[in-house]
């Protein structure tokens, strides 16, 4: 078997197949669309797979899954974990070229849990298998690519051997489910919206949990499925009426998401018909894109179907009347915002920056830029989280940081510097002060939201 190679029709199952009847311990690194996959095989069983989409999100997204029986994993050994693994993507270019042979650091991030008897082996065997799936499951999406076969790092210790006919019968399995929802539902990372009022929205369609619209609202699928602790495929089910009838728009995938191959219709393993749930009954109807059930009875009966235009279904425009990103998005439900979030700046463009990013979002933003007055702003509003500047006039975030501290109040709530600083050092000193994270700046939405999630949500 060569090496290294191209392939455009070639199926990425049949060379992972093709390498688990190998004898051979080895890394199949494959790079399609800037995205890298790393699958690492013994002997023909995967010890672990990940790729460079955000890799240490999806570590926290399923130690919060496991989390729920775990309760030594708890928020602070995350924070813990991120801070002492996850590096910066300057960091990460320097370190893959001088060792492109070194262990992911996430797969370090598990092994220091399993040392430190936050998790037992069979646990860690649990986590890595998930975190594989999913790799996989966006590995066999892929279409086109290169792939090179490396010498696999003789220091990676192997926590678990996966069977990788096993492995990947579960992976069609699900990327079958999800294909029944294409093309309105083409990644998990897609960021449903909930509109009010809207005409398109059919009262007689199942009413949606609170708890769902609560979080409808920038959070992708895959994250809010974590939040509500759903499977995915039931949370796409869920949403999938209201998506088709337009009371839900789903906008595309974040950067850097957007990057992973999408589920498309000419999916291999997709069936000829798509299931949809109403009232708890199951329907299958041919899967065309431009079919919408125009009614559905009390009884869960479809009673009419009828073709509708495709600018209707949001497939490949999005209707004048449905908002885009930059717009405001109403939610059907006015519940009051659960969160609030401080944020203590000196610069009034960061400030103001943060308040945009999070004003369609489920939080309430107070924006301080006097630090000296602060502690009695914070005292005051008694928030949920803290975003705090590390460089301020008159008093720098680490000694805000160890006021805030000092007061009971505040010994559990999330502080999280927003900096220019990388360096490990200022990381270092931010523990010692209590801080729960780490923002640099310039930050995106994305990893602004993701920062909530991890502590919030």
């Amino acid at each position: 078997m060569n090496n290294i190679g191209t392939f455009t029709k070639l199926s990425p199952k049949r060379l992972l197949r093709q390498l688990s009847n190998s004898s051979d311990t080895t890394c199949l690194q494959v790079l399609n669309n800037s995205v890298l996959w790393s699958i690492y095989l013994d002997q023909g069983k995967i010890i672990y797979a990940t790729h460079s989409v955000e890799p240490f999100d999806r570590l926290e997204r399923h130690i919060r899954r496991l989390s729920q029986q775990i309760p030594l994993l708890s928020n602070e050994i995350r924070v813990q974990l991120r801070m002492m693994f996850e590096p910066d993507w300057q960091t990460q270019l320097i370190e893959r070229s001088d060792d492109e042979h070194q262990q992911p650091p996430e797969y370090q991030a598990i092994y220091w849990l399993v040392n430190e008897k936050h998790l037992l082996s069979h646990q860690a065997a649990l986590l890595i298998q998930e975190l594989v799936k999913e790799v996989i499951e966006s590995f066999l999406l892929i279409r086109e690519g290169t792939f090179e076969l490396t010498a696999a790092v003789n220091s990676l210790p192997k926590i678990c051997k996966l069977d990788v006919d096993s492995i990947m019968e579960h992976c069609k399995n699900r990327l079958q489910n999800l294909q029944s929802f294409a093309p309105q539902i083409s990644s998990p990372y897609q960021r449903p919206y909930l509109l009010i009022n809207s005409k398109f929205y059919d009262k007689q369609l199942p009413e949606l949990q609170q708890n769902i619209t609560t979080w409808m609202k920038g959070f992708s699928l895959r994250h809010l499925a974590v939040i509500m602790n759903l499977d995915e495929v039931e949370l796409a089910r869920t949403l999938y009426p209201h998506i088709l009838q337009g009371s839900i728009i789903l906008h595309e995938p974040d950067p850097p998401f957007d990057k992973l191959p999408k589920i498309l219709e000419d999916f291999s393993f997709a069936p000829k018909y798509s299931t949809l749930r109403i009232n708890g009954k199951s329907f299958q109807i041919e899967a065309s894109p431009y079919i919408i059930a125009d009614t559905i009875s009390g009884e869960g009966s479809i009673t009419q179907v009828s073709a509708l235009p495709k600018e209707k279904l949001g497939l490949s425009t999005i209707p004048n009347n449905i908002p885009t990103d930059g717009e405001k998005v109403n939610a059907r439900t006015t519940a009051k915002k659960p969160y609030k979030i401080i944020s203590v700046d000196d610069s009034p463009t960061i400030l103001k920056e943060i308040s945009r990013c999070l004003e369609d979002e489920n939080v309430a933003v107070v924006t301080i830029n006097d630090p000296i007055k602060a502690v009695m702003s914070i005292i005051r509003h008694k928030p949920d989280l803290i975003l705090l500047d590390l460089n301020m006039a008159g008093i720098d975030g680490y000694e805000l940081c160890r006021i805030i501290r000092n007061n009971s109040m505040f010994k559990e709530i999330p502080i999280i510097f927003v900096t220019g600083s990388k360096g490990i050092i200022d990381k270092v000193k931010a523990r010692m002060v209590g801080a729960s994270g780490y923002l640099t700046k310039p930050f995106t939405r994305a990893e602004l939201l993701k920062m909530i999630f991890m502590h919030l949500a």
